[in-house]
């Protein structure tokens, strides 16, 4: 039975009939990413887990966050006061863990307040009455390492030094990687042979040989170890570009953009290079992962960054010497692992992305 029609219905609509806009290709990925809940929610933590790291001073520390003495506010986390500043002795830095500085805090009138962590990560606690290392207790949350330093401010600054590591080593290494692979891929020829032969010399060096004479020669250091690893961790990456300049410089485009007249560096950075980032974008999460396994596994050793930086393959090393210290081993072991984990199931979440073959895959099956 048909509905009679009205006057409203037969009266032409006024408003503009919105077109339809395409996502844009980055926009489809993201929209692709967020599906993957594993993934994404890897991404998610991370970060958070990174920017908590990164204002790790704010909140773990061994100095107050401000200090009201004799009438006077103070502000020892960003100003260093002397210990004659509060009633002390000694012109040296107050040590604001000391007892008797603490008394002087208690006075009436006077108070401090600390960071909910009131501990450094190379903070020794001379005061302590319990031996090194010292089990999980409530003044150390996660214990002592066999120094006396607190157990959770030293994974909390290591977490940050690892992941701050592995950002600069992958930044360079896709860098290089990148124009390593660009070039051989593009020109080809007689330059990709060139090129293959060099880099095949280049990677049969004994780079862990090359890393003990360099230490032994040089102090150990962060700058020392990005320079280092960044001259062999460009060169896996320079292959998977190589492959997809070699694929992509005999498409139409390629073809249309030389008869347009674009010189050969115009047509590898405006128009090949953004058809080639894929295995780029979905090897990032995966180089983090070996960039951080690399620095722990050398500072395991003894080859990496010197102490008292604080790092995941040192308190490893600690753990080993020290088996009855179960929690060093153990708090450390699981802060390694869930940050790898994280890496990977964010890789796997982009490479899925990525890839619209296994996006579609996916859809099909939700609609079945």
């Amino acid at each position: 039975m048909s509905r009679a029609r009205t006057r409203a219905d037969l009266t032409p609509s006024t408003e503009p009939v919105r077109a339809f806009v395409s996502p844009s290709p980055a926009r489809r990925v993201w929209q692709r990413f967020r599906k993957q809940r594993l993934g994404y929610w890897s991404l998610i933590v991370f970060i958070v887990a990174f920017a908590a790291s990164v204002a790790a001073p704010l909140w773990s520390n061994d100095k107050p966050v401000v200090v009201r003495y004799d009438g006077q506010l103070y502000f020892p986390l960003f100003k260093t006061y002397a210990e004659t500043t509060f009633g002390g002795d000694f012109p040296t830095p107050a040590d604001y863990l000391d007892p008797y500085v603490r008394d002087r805090f208690s006075k009436p009138g006077n108070f401090a307040l600390y960071p909910p962590n009131p501990y450094y990560y190379d903070t020794l606690n001379y005061f302590s009455k319990v031996p090194n290392p010292a089990p999980p207790s409530r003044d150390n949350w996660l214990g002592t390492d066999d120094r006396g330093r607190d157990l959770f401010a030293r994974l909390v600054y290591g977490f940050r030094v690892s992941v701050e590591f592995a950002l600069v080593l992958t930044l360079i290494g896709t860098v290089l990687g990148i124009f390593a692979g660009a070039v051989q891929g593009f020109f080809g020829g007689r330059t990709d042979i060139i090129g293959q032969r060099l880099i095949e010399i280049w990677s049969a060096m004994p780079e862990l040989y090359l890393l003990i004479i360099f230490a032994s020669i040089f102090e150990p250091g962060f700058i020392l170890l990005i320079v280092l690893l960044s001259l062999f961790g460009w060169i896996g990456l320079s292959d998977y570009v190589r492959a997809e300049f070699l694929r992509n410089r005999t498409q139409d485009y390629v073809r249309a953009a030389r008869a347009m007249g674009l010189s050969n560096w115009q047509i590898m950075w405006r128009h090949v290079l953004p058809n080639s980032l894929t295995p780029v974008i979905t090897f990032l999460p995966f180089r983090m992962s070996g960039a951080i396994l690399a620095l722990t596994s050398l500072d395991f050793l003894g080859l990496g960054v010197p102490s008292p930086t604080p790092s995941l393959g040192e308190l490893l090393s600690q753990g080993k010497d020290n088996l009855d210290a179960w929690w060093i081993s153990l708090f450390t072991f699981g802060v390694l692992v869930s940050l790898l984990l994280l890496l990977t199931f964010m890789g796997d979440a982009l490479r899925n992305a990525l890839d619209t073959r296994i996006s579609d895959a996916m859809r099909a099956g939700g609609n079945q």
